[in-house]
């Protein structure tokens, strides 16, 4: 996979809260947000790994539950299954190259598996009252990832993260240089964070106005 590189433009993007779903989307973000400051402060690499366990839910789940509103009603998906297992995919990789590079404690470890226990069984059931709030959910929290792998950046930059080697997966998966540091990684996990954010704010959009998602948009 070949990483994009937005512009500071595209970085700081942000959709404009609109109506009731918006807004208990971005309210569940940042009292989650709130709670990643709190516990991790600037300790990026872990907070990374807790950000990608449960980033890693929604692709599946709603992709799943995507699949099965099809077969029920023998309709086509317009492209969003394939879309949403990527998604999910592109996170879990995302998770397993920064549990290499932070090495979580016992603890923390605990806490991954609590917090997806969690999210996954709170977003299975906001998919089914609202995907439109899901997806937004999804896009808000994607933004907030741009932020704080923006900020990773600026620590690593400074002097104040190790710009440690890159895995050799994550090397290969990004199609990186032999030679890449974690500076480049970051930079193209926060590009797959940039489309994610796009694509899920623009499925809440498709689910707002009943149109159709361009998959190439």
């Amino acid at each position: 996979m070949q990483a994009n590189h937005p512009t500071p433009n595209t970085l700081d993007v942000h959709h404009d809260v609109d109506g009731v779903s918006d807004r208990v989307a971005l309210a569940i973000t940042l009292t989650l947000r709130f709670f990643a400051d709190t516990f991790f402060a600037r300790r990026y690499g872990n907070r990374a790994i807790v950000l990608e366990t449960v980033a890693a839910v929604p692709g599946m789940v709603g992709g799943m539950l995507v699949h099965l509103r099809c077969l029920r009603w023998m309709v086509a998906d317009e492209g969003w299954i394939r879309t949403l297992l990527d998604e999910a995919e592109n996170e879990r990789m995302h998770l397993m190259t920064f549990i290499q590079i932070a090495q979580p404690s016992w603890f923390e470890r605990v806490v991954i598996l609590l917090v997806q226990a969690i999210f996954f069984v709170a977003y299975f059931v906001l998919y089914l009252i609202s995907a439109r709030t899901a997806h937004r959910l999804v896009g808000y929290f994607e933004e907030q990832a741009v932020i704080s792998y923006t900020l990773y950046l600026a620590e690593i930059d400074a002097g104040r993260v190790e710009n440690v080697a890159a895995p050799a997966f994550a090397i290969a998966y990004w199609n990186l240089p032999a030679d890449a540091r974690l500076r480049d990684v970051v930079v193209a996990v926060r590009a797959d964070e940039v489309g994610h954010r796009d694509v899920n704010h623009r499925f809440a959009n498709a689910l707002t106005t009943g149109e159709t998602v361009s998959q190439n948009a």
